[in-house]
């Protein structure tokens, strides 16, 4: 009897939360219109994030519709997984509890299972990136490298080799320790105060492409051991970006709009441009959650999309590597850093699973468990970032081994 009470209790819950998805009236309406997810209309796309509204009642789907997006789709607990658990943390989700969360998207095996949307996340509407970006500058590279215009051996050679319109004369001492390598790991070692960066962008001509390296280079204390430690940001995104623009034909700007975002249908996003005229490299980049999704399935599949290999597996395979420690304090003791994407162990029950991951402000992450074929979605405007530990907790035991 007991039990009959708490299945009953569960069914009635998901049938309230479900109902309120629409104001259909009756129940043929209502299973028609739980099974589109919420899209901004043309003039929410035109808004500031802050002012798009907030979604009246969250959206969950375990059965996500094939939008011919180029993302395979299938059901949760069709393979006789216990779905409830997610269902019950996407209900909590709805609440809050870990924050202000805008999507939680998931993946097997290279098909979408489940799709959520809460407060300011829309299926449709691209939403900010935040430094996840750096992730994405990285798969960038890696494509230049796929493509023959940067070799693996280039990862150690001098940054200043790269391009040919620069004054060695008057670069600080030491510049040539930066490389690629040093740079993807937050290493360049860079000392440009923020008050003279400031100043600097005022006068934005001498910037322009190459003139930021020069520029960088000229007002940069020396290049050492001891400034070549790990300092987040530090101009090293934009300095791996000037490197790509300097190498592939045409511009950076066209090269991953036709090299990596076309191949993937990616067209519903925002690409912003740094005061230098190359696209920014950090951060100011906008993209749905669907797409987010397939680049975690690039990353998941070792490089590969439908088939074609677009960036190097050993590319990606080191930089999705622990490869050195972050110092900031705030950071958890368990992440480690590559090449602009996280690593860190993600532990269920007596088992570890080693996942990779882009991660940027607010919450937004793009999560890949290679060993369960697992790849998660998140986008937030969060300051508690406490989604994570559910995802350990709640999402992976649904798929351990």
């Amino acid at each position: 009897m007991t039990k009959l009470k708490l299945k009953n209790l569960f069914i009635v819950m998901l049938l309230s939360f479900f109902c309120c998805l629409a104001t259909a009236q009756n129940k043929d309406e209502v299973k028609e219109a739980v099974r589109f997810a919420p899209e901004a209309t043309d003039a929410e796309a035109t808004l500031s994030f802050r002012d798009i509204p907030v979604l009246k009642e969250a959206f969950i789907d375990a059965t996500p519709i094939d939008r011919k997006d180029g993302i395979l789709v299938s059901k949760l607990g069709a393979d006789g997984r216990n779905k409830d658990m997610i269902v019950k943390l996407a209900l909590e989700i709805a609440e809050s509890k870990y924050g202000n969360y805008d999507s939680l998207l998931i993946a097997h095996k290279d098909k979408l299972l489940f799709e959520s949307y809460y407060l300011r996340g829309r299926i449709n509407l691209a939403h900010g990136q935040a430094s996840a970006v750096k992730a994405y500058t990285s798969l960038a590279l890696g494509r230049a490298i796929q493509m023959g215009y940067l070799t693996m051996a280039d990862l150690d050679k001098p940054l200043v080799s790269f391009f040919n319109n620069l004054d060695p004369k008057k670069f600080v001492k030491g510049a040539e320790k930066i490389t690629l390598h040093k740079a993807l790991t937050m290493h360049g070692g860079l000392s440009v105060s923020s008050e003279k960066w400031k100043e600097l962008e005022k006068n934005p001509e001498p910037l322009q492409g190459q003139g930021l390296i020069q520029t960088l280079l000229e007002n940069s204390g020396p290049i050492t051991e001891e400034s070549q430690i790990y300092k987040y940001g530090n101009h090293n995104p934009l300095l791996v970006m000037a490197v790509i623009d300097a190498v592939v034909p045409g511009t950076a700007k066209d090269f991953i709009k036709n090299e990596i975002l076309d191949k993937l249908a990616i067209t519903n996003y925002s690409w912003d441009t740094h005061v230098s005229g190359l696209p920014q490299a950090g951060w100011m980049v906008k993209m749905t959650s669907r797409d987010m999704l397939k680049l975690g399935s690039v990353v998941l599949n070792k490089g590969k999309w439908n088939g074609e290999q677009l960036i190097p597996a050993n590319y990606l395979a080191k930089a999705t590597s622990g490869i050195v420690k972050p110092t900031q304090d705030w950071m958890p003791e368990t992440y480690r850093y590559g090449y602009f994407w996280y690593q860190t162990p993600m532990i269920t029950g007596d088992k570890s699973y080693n996942a990779t991951f882009a991660w940027g402000g607010g919450d937004q992450r793009i999560i890949v468990v290679d060993e369960l074929d697992l790849t998660i979605v998140i986008t937030g405007h969060t300051r508690e970032e406490k989604l994570m530990d559910q995802i350990s907790n709640v999402v992976l035991p649904v798929f351990a081994k």
